[in-house]
């Protein structure tokens, strides 16, 4: 099973009389375990892809099935439910939670979410602030660590819920070399010990060049799909 499809894909955002096309009939397949990226100019379409993968935005024609299942026919709560289960989320800015400390921050997904016991959830927690090399951190506020280590954390929130599917928004475009670097090979690690599949949306060429599989968009179309290796 793939673990996105996309068939005919489209979406169209109303703004007052005129209807802007962001996504054209656009058809591709991901399969479990993979490390892609969509590449593109501004406006190109990819964060609007990212956001119906994410089921944060419903497609408007066509079809897009995610982890096996239908995203365009989820009601919002469904869709809001369906992305806790089963997707993760790494962005540019990091999105972590100020007043929270480093081990909160990863946890809080499994609090909102999935209602974990409390012993159950700290254990996930420190399991993965482990794996990400953040174990001694975990009592830190956000602005106590550098952006690397933000980083490493906002993955390993991403991964909490066991997610198999995790969409990263230009997740090295605050960083340094050396540290996208290191980012980079971290969500590579992760891939080969939970099998999670990572999405990019990104610019960002030290990203591109270490992804299997480049769908690159211009206004909305799927231009080309090119494999590296």
């Amino acid at each position: 099973m793939a673990m996105v499809e996309a068939r005919g894909l489209e979406k169209t955002y109303q703004a007052g009389d005129i209807a802007v096309k962001a996504i054209r009939g656009v058809d591709f397949t991901i399969e479990p375990a993979s490390f892609v990226s969509f590449i593109g100019p501004s406006g190109s379409g990819k964060s609007t892809l990212l956001n119906m993968i994410g089921c944060l935005d419903p497609p408007t024609g066509g079809t897009l099935t995610v982890v096996g299942k239908d995203i365009a026919s989820l009601s919002r709560r469904e869709a809001a439910r369906f992305r806790g289960e089963h997707i993760g989320f790494v962005f540019q800015d990091f999105n972590l939670i100020p007043v929270l400390t480093v081990f909160e921050n990863v946890e809080y997904p499994l609090v909102m979410v999935q209602n974990w016991p409390k012993q159950q959830r700290r254990e996930q927690v420190l399991a993965l602030l482990q794996a990400v090399g953040m174990g001694d951190q975990t009592n830190k506020y956000p602005g106590q660590i550098s952006g690397g280590q933000k980083q490493r954390v906002a993955v390993a929130r991403a991964l909490v819920t066991n997610a198999k599917l995790v969409l990263a928004d230009e997740p090295t475009a605050n960083l340094d070399r050396e540290t996208a670097n290191r980012i980079i090979e971290l969500m590579q690690k992760m891939r080969a010990e939970f099998g999670t599949t990572f999405i990019f949306s990104t610019h960002d060429p030290k990203v591109v060049k270490n992804v299997e599989t480049i769908f690159a968009l211009e206004d909305g179309k799927l231009l080309k799909e090119g494999n590296h290796g």
